[in-house]
């Protein structure tokens, strides 16, 4: 079975993802979540980016770099859009990564100094009209990472939310969900190979 460290979105280590986390683990693969924010935990999107702002991006980022330090090289890195900040990073520039799911975002590959490293695969998966996804970029630079590259994948789902997959949350969407985590099981069982 798969490694994986899961990175939490702008809300913290919320029960959503720890839900997510849990049908991972049901599944056989051994899941690690950091907490980028120390306990904290935010109710909506506005609270938690400023949180994020005033902590810092590269802090965030740092955080998750440190969590994942002690951990073997040969893991899988996620995570739900501001934890793709960390996953994204640590997949392209620490040795031995097995593969990457982002959620939600997506940065271009040059925003860490390094190119997509080869035979590394990638899954992003978001909603088709997120706003912050659309709007924000990620949909251009998710669209560049699979281009040409039959071991990376784009999954977009119908819809507005952007944290789909959050349990509990008016975001929620559970078909959307649902098939996200069919497919990321798939990719946790073929690079687990």
């Amino acid at each position: 079975m798969a490694e994986v460290v899961l990175f939490h979105h702008v809300l913290g280590l919320t029960e959503g993802v720890v839900a997510f986390a849990d049908g991972l683990r049901r599944a056989g693969h051994t899941v690690h979540l950091p907490d980028l924010y120390g306990g904290r935990t935010f109710r909506d999107l506005e609270a938690g980016a400023g949180y994020a702002q005033e902590v810092g991006f590269g802090t965030i980022v740092a955080r998750g770099e440190e969590a994942a330090g002690g951990l073997p090289g040969a893991v899988v890195y996620a995570g739900f859009s501001l934890g793709v900040l960390p996953a994204q990073k640590l997949a392209q520039t620490r040795p031995g990564a097995l593969g990457a799911l982002l959620f939600s975002a997506c940065v271009p590959p040059g925003e860490f100094g390094a190119a997509w490293p080869e035979g590394v695969p990638a899954q992003v998966h978001a909603m088709d009209a997120d706003p912050f996804f659309v709007g924000d970029g990620d949909l251009e630079a998710a669209r560049a990472l699979v281009a040409d590259a039959p071991d990376r994948e784009l999954f977009l789902y119908p819809g507005t939310a952007h944290l789909f997959a959050e349990a509990g949350t008016a975001d929620h969407v559970p078909e959307a969900t649902a098939l996200c985590a069919e497919r990321v099981l798939r990719f946790l069982d073929a690079v687990d190979r």
